[in-house]
Formats: C-alpha cells, sequence, structure tokens
C-alpha cells in the first residue's frame, strides 16, 4: 500500500489530485425532490474527512454522490481532474473505493480470499492472482488486523471481525481514496476503535485520503481533519473539528443542548438535553423559525443520525 505524497514540496494540494463535487443535486432513485439541492464539497487531500448529521440529512446521499454511485442529476464530480463519469468502472475502482452500509457476505468462502477480490481492479478478466496482488492481500490483512483470521469462513465471524474483514478487501484495492459509510455503527466499543485507529493508520502512514459518514460525534471530532455538518441536505458547517463541532452548530444541526470540551484525548461532546418546539415536536421538523423550548430527553442521547 505505497502512497504518493499528499503534497508537494510548497505544503500545497498537487493540481489536478483529489475529489470535489461542484454544484451537485442528487435525488434518491425514483424521487423527484433533490435529497442535496446545490452543494459543493473539496475533500482536502490526504486527510480524514468527517460527514455527520442527524436522519436523512443527506450524508449517505452526498457519498454516494462522490463515488458515482447515485449519478447527481446536476453538477460535476472531479476525481483527479476527471469527471468520474468518464473514468470506466476498473479505471475508478483503482483511484477510488467505497465501502458501502450492507455487504452480502458470500457463502463458503474464507477472509483470505474475501479479501482477495479487493484486488479484481488490478486484473485482465482471465488474470489469476499475481505476486504484487498476494502482496496488496496480506498488506490489507495486516493493515485491517485480521490477518489472524485469513483461513476462517466469514461466515463464522463475529459482526465486529467482519466489518473489519470488510474494511480489508477495501483496502485491498490499494486506492487513493477511501470513502466509508458508517463504518463504526453497531460495532461494539472495542471494534469501533479498531475502525477508527485503521482510518487514522490510513492517513498517517499511506496517505490516504479518506471520507467517512459517522454516527458518533465524538469519533468524528477525535479522528477528523475536516468535519462537514449537514442538515436535510444543506452543509450548515465545514472545517476543523473545533470549529464546526460546537455547541451552537450541535443545537442547529442536531436539536440538542451539549457540552464540548477539549481533553487529554482529543474534543469531548457530552449531549445534555433534546430540543424542542412548544408544541412538543421535534425542532428539526416545526415550520417556521420558532424558538425552542428545552425538554430532557430520555436516555440523555444523541438522536441517531442517518
Amino acid at each position: 500500500m505505497t502512497r504518493q505524497p499528499a503534497n508537494d514540496a510548497t505544503g500545497t494540494d498537487t493540481p489536478d489530485r483529489g475529489l470535489s463535487g461542484t454544484d451537485l443535486v442528487v435525488r434518491y432513485p425514483g424521487g423527484d425532490d433533490p435529497v442535496i439541492d446545490g452543494e459543493s464539497v473539496t475533500v482536502p487531500v490526504g486527510d480524514v474527512t468527517a460527514l455527520i448529521g442527524p436522519n436523512g440529512s443527506g450524508k449517505s446521499t452526498l457519498l454516494n454522490a462522490l463515488a458515482n454511485k447515485h449519478s447527481p442529476a446536476d453538477g460535476t464530480v472531479l476525481l483527479d481532474g476527471h469527471t468520474i463519469d468518464e473514468l470506466g468502472s476498473k479505471e475508478l475502482a483503482r483511484r477510488l473505493g467505497l465501502l458501502s452500509q450492507e455487504n452480502v457476505t458470500p457463502g463458503g468462502i474464507s477472509v483470505r480470499e474475501l479479501v482477495e477480490r479487493g484486488r479484481y481492479p488490478h486484473q485482465g478478466f482471465f488474470d489469476s492472482l499475481t505476486d504484487a496482488d498476494r502482496a496488496a492481500v496480506t498488506d490489507a490483512l495486516r493493515v485491517a488486523g485480521v490477518d489472524h483470521l485469513s483461513g476462517r469462513d466469514v461466515g463464522s465471524l463475529s459482526g465486529g471481525q467482519k466489518q473489519l474483514v470488510w474494511i480489508a478487501m477495501a483496502l485491498a484495492q490499494d486506492t487513493d481514496v477511501l470513502l466509508l459509510d458508517e463504518p463504526t455503527t453497531f460495532l461494539d466499543p472495542h471494534h469501533q476503535l479498531e475502525v477508527m485507529d485503521i482510518i487514522q493508520a490510513l492517513r498517517d502512514d499511506h496517505d490516504t485520503t479518506v471520507v467517512v459518514v459517522l454516527h458518533d460525534i465524538n469519533q468524528a471530532a477525535r479522528y477528523a481533519d475536516h468535519v462537514i455538518a449537514l442538515k436535510d441536505g444543506t452543509i450548515h458547517a465545514r472545517g476543523q473539528p473545533a470549529d464546526v463541532v460546537t455547541k451552537e452548530t450541535l443545537r442547529t444541526v442536531f436539536d440538542i443542548e451539549a457540552t464540548v470540551s477539549t481533553t487529554s484525548h482529543g474534543m469531548q461532546v457530552v449531549p445534555i438535553e433534546a430540543l424542542h418546539d412548544e408544541d412538543g415536536t421535534d425542532h428539526e421538523h416545526a415550520p417556521g423559525s420558532r424558538t425552542p423550548t428545552r425538554e430532557t430527553a430520555a436516555d440523555g442521547g444523541t438522536p441517531p443520525a442517518e
């Protein structure tokens, strides 16, 4: 997993390198109203960018548009200076990897065999694995921390282990850009930390550009270099975590009161109360601009994100 440096000697991004979307209009398949309506985003090269926001905010839709999984109705996605739809499927897969929310594990397949499938963009139709392919697979298993499971049947693994194996398959593609859609959702804290450590290692050791959709605001604040906060298909804030993960943004985007502090392990968000309108409905669904009242949430937690 050898990477070219993310920046040149001047400290600026290499021209025509990276991923961006301009004036994107994206709809759900068969839908009339846009989920994303005219938003633009430039992904910093060699950094981790986290997309955060509540349910239905458009995070996964934006991610899939950047990956060419959902073609925008309008606007342009550029990858390394090329419009993304002009790249063939294999050429795109050599440059950009995508790990979706839901993955169906084939039956009767070992961990190593599944990870080997990540090498398909680098092979001809009838080609067998080369020594370089095998080395890339071995490296991906190591980076994902599942090399000790390589001979196991994928179906015999726990949910957290399976997620790490799917990440290993994405790593085996050996791309400069990796997009991950909610990779820590439904995982226990141990496996969540393992996933986030892998993301951190990809940035620090392999100069990989990572875009990740996250439920957990604390994970975004701790691990990301750049955070984009969305609500109702609109980008409300973007920038470094300290500039985006603020009490004001949490009120506006998540409809919660929270404390935000800095610890020895980075920023920490503690949700305190859910915001509601005077009629008791969630503030985010209210028509017009009404002053919210505060009502203590039953469990003090953050509403689930998209």
